[in-house]
């Protein structure tokens, strides 16, 4: 038999499920009074305040490249500088791939591109993008990018797979139809984010969630064992690449045609994402290899801090 789970005020269907299917018979609204909210956008809101959050958290642990004893810690009154930059950046990185992926139809449509009352946005330029939008306004306010690419990574690896994993509640992110005791059904009228959503499917959406997990998981530890102890960028742009690998290898079983040979469209795009990473990878090696050996960066003689360079709180 189907497994039946209710959330909030659900309705009520009687509809045929395969046997040893998981299906879903839950309202995706949430409604208060007049009011109507998609349970996965208070959801996501949620998960994005608790990543800011942790953000704030590491990058108070994390010291500045600074030549003063001790040196202060990142501090959290750029994360809104940040955010602002973060967010257009992802905005628009997902725009642009969402357009590369219905190329024929915004070809032909070109004013839709800028309708954000049609389409939507997509998420393997979306995170390049907002890392980018990030760098730039860290480098117009002053503050240490690499520092904050470091104290994010693991927020980052966060928000992608709990954001992944909240698609459930709207059936984004189906796979192709699935006779597999784990395969997910959605019953009654939705609203849901995928076609034939009653057609039992892979649960793309929780592969993935899956996956982003492992990343964070072994990035984690990494961490925890004093990998990337030079805090410049590099733990973000790894936690990228194994994420879009992750997310390549899930893209198997998503319902998108083929293009080129067996790879989709997204998958596609990861690869030139992690070909972007890749790079930087290689030029944050190159330029450490180009410092004096025993140096962690450029730096001055040490001093102490005196009340009028302190820095602010």
């Amino acid at each position: 038999m189907g497994l039946g789970v209710s959330f909030g005020r659900a309705r009520r269907y009687t509809q045929f499920v395969s046997p040893a299917v998981i299906a879903f018979a839950f309202d995706p609204v949430l409604r208060l009074g007049d009011l109507e909210f998609r349970v996965q956008t208070v959801v996501l809101a949620g998960i994005i305040l608790a990543a800011l959050l942790l953000t704030a958290r590491i990058g108070r642990l994390t010291p500045q490249d600074s030549p003063y004893v001790p040196p202060p810690t990142l501090r959290p009154d750029d994360i809104p500088f940040l955010v602002l930059g973060i967010v257009p950046g992802a905005v628009i990185g997902g725009r642009l791939e969402y357009v590369l992926l219905h190329a024929d139809y915004y070809a032909a449509n070109p004013t839709a591109i800028v309708d954000p009352a049609q389409g939507s946005l997509a998420l393997g330029l979306a995170v390049l993008g907002g890392m980018l939008g990030g760098i730039a306004i860290a480098r117009l306010v002053g503050a240490p990018a690499d520092r904050w690419m470091h104290a994010a990574t693991l927020p980052v690896l966060f928000v992608l797979a709990a954001g992944k994993l909240v698609s459930v509640l709207t059936a984004e992110g189906q796979g192709l139809p699935s006779d597999l005791p784990w395969a997910t059904a959605y019953t009654g009228p939705g609203p849901w984010g995928s076609l034939a959503p009653d057609v039992p499917s892979h649960p793309s959406q929780v592969y993935e969630a899956i996956a982003t997990t492992i990343v964070l998981t072994f990035l984690g530890l990494a961490l925890r064992l004093g990998a990337f102890a030079r805090r410049d960028g590099s733990a973000l742009l790894v936690a990228v690449v194994l994420w879009a690998i992750g997310r390549g290898i899930v893209a198997v079983t998503w319902r998108d045609a083929a293009v080129l040979g067996p790879l989709n469209a997204e998958q596609l795009i990861l690869i030139a994402v992690v070909v972007a990473c890749g790079v930087a990878l290689v030029v944050l090696a190159r330029r450490r290899v180009a410092e004096p050996a025993g140096s962690s960066g450029p730096r001055t003689e040490l001093s102490w801090p005196s009340p009028e360079s302190r820095p602010r709180f």
